[in-house]
């Protein structure tokens, strides 16, 4: 029971640590070139709607509000972070105890089929943001954001590796 609520505990930091990894990185870009971050009231947005039997708009960004949409994606957000870092744990059982930047860019960028095939889709944008105004940049800035949150797994994933818990997890 205790290795399950420890395993619990380190997919939770290291998503949550990874995650707010991708927020920081995406904050200064933007502070940076003026490129804002998703805004995940639109991630909230399509979220709301899926309650009321609408999966893909044409335009999310025009679709109707719902209420509590940025709460409600920013809780997606770091779940979707936290969910796989718990894929990378299920991979890598041993990932906190010896993380790898190849195992954490694997899982960051791979995590970009998400954006590309499931939500830039459903808000209208295409597959791989083909019908973006730059479907280029568009894919460059979500491979960007996923490189940032696997760069958060890499450096969470130190941090838990030399935490006191995790080095008697190894003994």
């Amino acid at each position: 029971m205790e290795a399950k609520a420890d395993w619990t505990r380190q997919v939770v930091i290291l998503g949550l640590g990874s995650t707010v990894t991708m927020d920081l990185g995406g904050e200064a870009i933007r502070r940076a070139t003026g490129v804002p971050p998703l805004d995940y009231r639109l991630l909230g947005r399509w979220i709301g709607h899926m309650g009321h039997g609408q999966f893909t708009h044409t335009n999310i960004g025009a679709s109707e509000p719902v209420p509590g949409e940025k709460a409600r994606g920013t809780a997606a957000h770091y779940a979707i972070g936290t969910s796989l870092a718990g894929t990378l744990l299920l991979w890598r059982p041993d990932y906190c105890q010896r993380p790898t930047f190849l195992a954490a860019m694997t899982i960051g960028l791979s995590s970009t089929v998400f954006p590309f095939f499931l939500m830039q889709p459903a808000f209208g944008l295409g597959i791989a943001a083909s019908k973006a105004p730059q479907p280029a940049l568009a894919r460059l800035r979500s491979a960007r954001a996923h490189a940032i949150y696997g760069i958060g797994l890499f450096t969470t994933g130190m941090v838990l590796s030399r935490s006191t818990r995790c080095r008697a997890l190894r003994q």
